[in-house]
């Protein structure tokens, strides 16, 4: 069994190999026929259009023709090319970003005079107390309320509870964090929550007690506008899959035997239900590092990893995007892999083949 493992894993941390090659390949060539790149912003600029000129720049042709060239001289084109590395083929660019990425050097950002690296992690702060604290309070809530609404099937308790969680979930999050900051955060009703931030202007001088206080009031507008929407698919997800255990045959033999339903239900039915919630807890606990929901950062005035990711490809910061692009691929491997051995683990009923990750 052990053999088989490490066999397994090495296997998969091989095919990552190809998959990383084929996610970085063909974003790149879609890159090379994308118009208004770097250089053509540039010298936008240099003609003294600015960003009034990055509109037209997205919507005219690339290449050589591209008009955002014409006017400037031949030397200064080469001088913008060369700054950027523009001025080597696409092919030695592409093996260039292979080798700095085999060494987990992802480049230096075009515009914010960083490396992609410091902007991850300056980013991370407010990208983690979004996505953690959803993550916590999703699975805290959702958990239970399945479990009670699968006991409780067919009751009061069961539709009132999926009525509300649907129509929660109905509701788009960047809507719903309009309206609270409508009624809550001073638009046109009452002003108890701030409108943007994780901190108040005054945070340094606060208590620790202050500070911590100060941090969870300004999370609750987001972290409510960010969770609302989740808590439907992870309490009916829990739901179906107690519903389908109580169902089956061995649930009713332990009845048979005289065991209470507290005893059927913690002792024999729990651990088999909660498996697709188990494998699916790696991904989602190491998403909520790396996930960043654009819309609710920009209504909050959160500087995030949505909002980074957003504009890097708004700006064509290409070193941003491919970077980003390449750290979140992996960690997404890696964190499928996690899954399926958290699936071995929690059922050892499943063996490692050679044609499946469970």
């Amino acid at each position: 069994m052990q053999g088989q493992m490490w066999s397994y894993i090495l296997k998969r941390v091989l095919l990552m190999i190809p998959t990383l090659l084929g996610v970085l390949t063909l974003t790149f060539a879609v890159v090379q026929f994308v118009p208004g790149g770097p250089v053509e912003q540039m010298m936008l600029e240099l003609k003294g259009k600015g960003d009034a000129g990055v509109s037209g720049a997205e919507s005219s042709g690339g290449g050589s023709n591209y008009r955002g060239r014409q006017g400037i001289d031949a030397e200064r084109l080469a001088e913008v090319k060369a700054l950027y590395g523009f001025d080597k083929p696409p092919i030695e660019r592409y093996f260039m970003m292979l080798k700095r990425f085999a060494q987990f050097d992802l480049g230096q950002s075009y515009y914010q005079h960083q490396s992609v690296w410091q902007l991850v992690v300056s980013k991370l702060p407010v990208s983690i107390s979004i996505g953690l604290w959803t993550f916590f309070l999703t699975y805290l809530v959702s958990i239970p309320l399945g479990i009670a609404k699968a006991v409780r099937d067919g009751s009061r308790f069961d539709a009132v509870t999926s009525t509300m969680i649907l129509v929660g979930y109905a509701i788009p999050g960047f809507v719903l964090g309009v309206l609270l900051l409508v009624i809550f955060g001073g638009g046109s009703f009452l002003q108890i929550f701030p409108l943007r931030g994780l901190t108040s202007d005054n945070w340094s001088d606060l208590s620790l007690m202050g500070k911590v206080m100060d941090y969870l009031w300004h999370l609750v507008l987001p972290i409510t506008a960010s969770v609302l929407g989740s808590f439907a698919v992870v309490t009916m997800l829990t739901k179906n899959s107690f519903l389908e255990e109580i169902r089956k045959q061995y649930v009713l033999t332990a009845r048979a035997k005289g065991l209470t339903e507290k005893q059927v239900l913690w002792k024999h039915v729990f651990r088999n239900a909660l498996l697709p919630l188990v494998t699916g807890f790696p991904a989602a606990f190491i998403g909520a590092f790396f996930t960043g929901s654009l819309l609710i950062e920009t209504l909050f005035s959160l500087d995030g990893l949505g909002l980074l990711s957003y504009e890097s490809v708004m700006r064509r910061d290409y070193p941003v995007v491919f970077g980003t692009l390449y750290l979140f691929t992996l960690i997404g491997l890696f964190t499928k892999l996690i899954s399926d051995l958290c699936y071995v683990y929690v059922d050892p009923r499943i063996q490692f083949g050679a044609g499946g990750g469970s």
